[in-house]
């Protein structure tokens, strides 16, 4: 498949893509950069402002805008006007911050935080309603990854990337885990993930140069190599949810790999000719 480099971020840490359908674009963070980003694929046009905090995932509210996934809580983002306004203040414990998130099929906000030291400390997984009730739903991740819902909706998709492996968590019961796949001796770890409308994971592998498709059962469907040694996430988007938006980071490399791979930090487009599940709006 052809892999494109359609914003040349040169983000140190990008992470947390997500399709906007009401505007048409594609939004995604450089964590470390404190920085939201933006495409719209219509019209090429792209840009990003300076957030007051970091922030790493995000989903689309049904009135517009966006709700993040920060440092400090929860918090509305208005991306057009540039402002962002605290909807729901969190005290995380020192030296973290948050990770992954995506929105579920049942309209829930899930979200995850994690040791800014490497996952030295053990993380954890949230899951915010639309009245904003927020509640713990999982602990002892180290570094909390992937965050996705089956087409289904009877299995959570949990990475630890600390441990190379994708959980298979059901939904009815989160307790109830199996493996689901995992990338032990191999260079790359699971990052974040999409789920496509066949229910084939779409897995963005940080140090592994390649996203991999996994079969609902967890087997490897399709590689596709990266121009970039750390993708770092993945979400479906376009006017007909097809195209595989990818985001990485130069974050770690040493000058020597980074000058070997020049657009590491970019957004990467990919034209899968499968639909993406199709995410609804946060109501919230």
């Amino acid at each position: 498949m052809d892999v494109r480099c359609v914003v040349n971020a040169q983000d140190q840490l990008g992470e947390g893509p997500c399709w906007s359908p009401l505007e048409s674009r594609v939004y995604w963070f450089d964590i470390k950069g404190k920085r939201l980003a933006w495409y719209e694929p219509g019209t090429e046009d792209s840009g990003s402002f300076a957030l007051p905090m970091r922030a790493s995932a995000a989903a689309p509210r049904s009135q517009g805008g966006l709700i993040l996934a920060t440092e400090k809580g929860l918090a509305a983002c208005d991306p057009v006007a540039g402002t962002v306004e605290m909807l729901r203040p969190f005290a995380l414990p020192d030296g973290f911050r948050t990770n992954d998130g995506k929105i579920d099929l049942d309209g829930n906000f899930w979200w995850s935080i994690m040791d800014d030291n490497h996952g030295k400390r053990p993380g954890a997984v949230f899951r915010t309603t639309p009245d904003l009730h927020t509640e713990r739903m999982l602990e002892g991740i180290h570094i909390p990854n992937t965050i996705s819902m089956s087409a289904d909706r009877k299995t959570l998709y949990m990475a630890d990337s600390s441990l190379q492996t994708i959980f298979a968590h059901r939904i009815d019961d989160l307790t109830k885990v199996s493996r689901f796949a995992h990338t032990a001796g191999q260079p790359g770890s699971p990052d974040g993930s999409a789920v496509d409308a066949h229910g084939y994971l779409w897995n963005a592998q940080w140090g592994g140069w390649e996203v991999v498709r996994y079969t609902p059962e967890g087997r490897i469907d399709m590689t596709i190599k990266m121009p970039v040694q750390q993708p770092s996430s993945c979400a479906f988007g376009g006017a007909d949810v097809t195209t595989l938006y990818v985001t990485s980071a130069w974050d770690d490399l040493t000058p020597e790999k980074r000058a070997q791979q020049p657009i590491a930090g970019g957004l990467f487009a990919i034209e899968t000719g499968v639909k993406g599940l199709a995410l609804p709006l946060f109501e919230g």
